[in-house]
């Protein structure tokens, strides 16, 4: 009789994570590589900012408070909002007075974010463990009132770190692409996404270099 076939150990996929300056030079030779329009842009822009955050719900809602702010009005409004949670936790945030965080320069609809996430995790529906799957966390967050895709997806990039990571519904990078790849037209998310394929699995890197491909023909 023939031998039973012995079942084989699913294989680890190790995540690759940007951690470090040399992480960015690394992904931006490798980018070098494979598109000549990435070497392009970082001819013009150099090795692109590091651009890490903490990660777990302080990371989260750092993002969420960055949603359709320019970078000066986000940080302001982020240390007030850091200031009135103290310590930030989602229990501490859940305390707090919607006034308070209101006063803190937060709209109406990011403290209902911030109480929906901080509801989750307390409820224990949402978890920060870095070692489960990315695509569990991503469905976890896209579950909360008033996170979507793009939540999403620069939590995934700045706070986690994944090196892969690419945020196709962000306007700065369509926008930067239209311009590097000299495109008729803005390339919408779907577009983007296939376009973003050429660069796995550095698609991460060639986020950071577009956005400030895009930050140096805005000033």
């Amino acid at each position: 009789m023939p031998k039973e076939a012995r079942p084989q150990k699913a294989k680890r996929v190790l995540r690759r994570v940007i951690e470090t300056e040399a992480d960015i030079r690394t992904g931006a030779r490798a980018l070098r590589k494979l598109c000549p329009v990435m070497r392009r842009v970082h001819d013009v822009v150099g090795d692109p900012p590091l651009r890490r955050h903490a990660s777990g719900f302080i990371g989260l809602a750092q993002v969420v408070v960055s949603q359709q702010l320019s970078a000066a009005s986000a940080g302001a409004i982020w240390k007030r909002t850091m200031i009135v949670v103290d310590p930030f936790d989602a229990e501490t945030l859940l305390a707090q007075d919607i006034g308070a965080l209101r006063a803190a320069g937060l709209s109406q609809g990011k403290v209902r974010t911030l109480r929906s996430a901080a509801e989750a995790i307390v409820a224990g529906r949402l978890a920060f463990d870095a070692s489960a799957p990315a695509d569990d966390l991503r469905a976890a967050l896209l579950a909360i009132n008033g996170i979507g895709p793009w939540t999403a997806d620069i939590y995934a990039l700045f706070c986690l770190g994944h090196a892969d990571g690419f945020a196709s519904g962000d306007l700065a990078l369509q926008v930067a692409v239209q311009r590097a790849f000299e495109l008729d037209a803005r390339p919408d998310a779907r577009a983007l996404e296939d376009i973003a394929e050429r660069w796995r699995p550095w698609r991460g890197v060639a986020a950071r270099l577009l956005w400030s491909f895009y930050a140096h023909r805005e000033t």
